[in-house]
């Protein structure tokens, strides 16, 4: 047998529900080298096993000192074959970091289209897909011009930017005024039509030929924006992805023509039912998502990633026999039933649950229950009974 394969894992331990890609690649025989600032000793046992070495630095942000430590491995161990952190915050370092060790992957030149999203909508216009009207705006005089075009509410957010951070829902020219009194002075922003839909996704791996070998949707109760105000939420993986999701995240995915990774797709399901692009998200869907993957399926997506890597072949059956849920809850809420009372309720159907960290806990609750169940009348029974509150 020849030497391993080198895939460098940046931030191996965060999200923690992640650690189980360094886990799986090692048991696949990949030499996994792992690159963050956490203390070595913080890192979880399972980690700690399945990587060759870890280079720990001082601060993940200063390139140069990430650039030692990739400069370090290559050096140590040779041609480096992959380099991931699947997570947002990381995907220009990533790039750059390929670039400048020859890496196979996205380069800084594929970064744009990727991180803004006035440049996702021309590669969603070029192809063809619906996108909300909307342009990145530059001051007050100009966002005035551009809500007489809109008309009120508008969404106003970030151009680069993930999740509904820093997203603002405009109802009025006062609102407006508060917004600049309030927004980041070194932020570009970018206005849109304010869209009422239920959101949609389109998720999935492709290959290195860009082909896509798993898909799947989750479908959500409300927009992550009205999550804000410290509402509860679920969203859950379809059994079957919608014919017309395939249809438009097919042309989404060969716009973008990405290879060898995840990607996450968000749209909005109109009231007339039709769809319209939202963003992508190039790396796994956030959260506990992927988990529900797993459950969903009976399969280990971390396994088969690893596997898709060595083979370019997704080995398993594409059965779909559930429906999985995540349902959050609030501390500050006040809940009907109790974690003991949802168990022994549904003891079939509720799998687990997760305590959120406070950086996540404002989006994805204080608290999340994992569900799943063959049947959606089932599973919605099942949440509604988690999220009821009393009287």
């Amino acid at each position: 047998m020849g030497e391993p394969l080198n895939y460098i894992m940046i931030s191996p331990h965060f999200p923690s529900n992640f650690e189980p890609f360094t886990v799986r690649l090692a048991e696949n025989g990949f030499r996994v080298l792992g690159i963050a600032d956490a203390p070595y000793d913080e890192l979880t046992e399972p980690l700690k096993h399945a990587m060759t070495e870890y280079y720990r630095v001082d601060d993940m942000e200063d390139y140069e000192q990430v650039y030692r430590a990739v400069a370090y491995f290559a050096f140590k161990y040779g041609k480096i074959d992959f380099l991931e952190s699947h997570n947002e915050h990381w995907l220009v370092q990533d790039a750059q970091l390929r670039e400048d060790f020859n890496i196979p992957g996205m380069k800084p030149a594929d970064m744009d289209q990727i991180k803004y999203k006035s440049k996702m909508k021309e590669v969603f216009r070029k192809a063809k897909l619906p996108v909300a009207k909307g342009r990145v705006f530059t001051d007050m005089k100009d966002a005035k011009k551009l809500v007489k075009q809109l008309g009120y509410p508008v969404i106003v957010k970030p151009d680069s930017g993930v999740g509904a951070s820093d997203t603002w829902k405009i109802k009025t020219p006062k609102e407006l005024e508060a917004f600049f009194e309030q927004k980041k002075e070194d932020v570009s922003y970018i206005m849109e039509e304010y869209i009422s839909g239920n959101v949609v996704t389109y998720d999935g791996l492709v290959d290195r030929d860009g082909n896509v070998v798993f898909d799947s949707s989750i479908t959500h109760d409300r927009p992550v924006l009205d999550t804000l105000d410290g509402n509860d939420m679920y969203f859950f993986i379809e059994r079957e992805v919608p014919a017309d999701i395939r249809e438009v995240g097919l042309k989404a995915v060969k716009a973008f023509g990405f290879k060898e990774r995840f990607f996450h797709f968000e749209l909005f399901r109109l009231k007339d039912n039709t769809l319209m692009m939202l963003e992508l998200n190039c790396r796994p869907p956030g959260g506990y998502t992927v988990d529900l993957w797993n459950y969903a399926n009976s399969f280990d997506i971390f396994d088969l990633y690893a596997r898709m890597l060595q083979t370019n072949e997704f080995q398993a059956p594409l059965n779909r026999p559930y429906y999985a849920a995540y349902v959050s809850r609030h501390n500050h809420l006040n809940y009907a039933h109790s974690k003991e009372d949802i168990y022994a309720t549904y003891p079939d159907y509720v799998i687990s649950d997760v305590w959120q960290p406070s950086i996540f806990a404002h989006v994805m609750g204080d608290i999340g229950f994992i569900v799943r169940s063959e049947k959606e009348d089932k599973l919605l029974e099942v949440m509604n009974f988690i999220r009821a509150k009393r009287n």
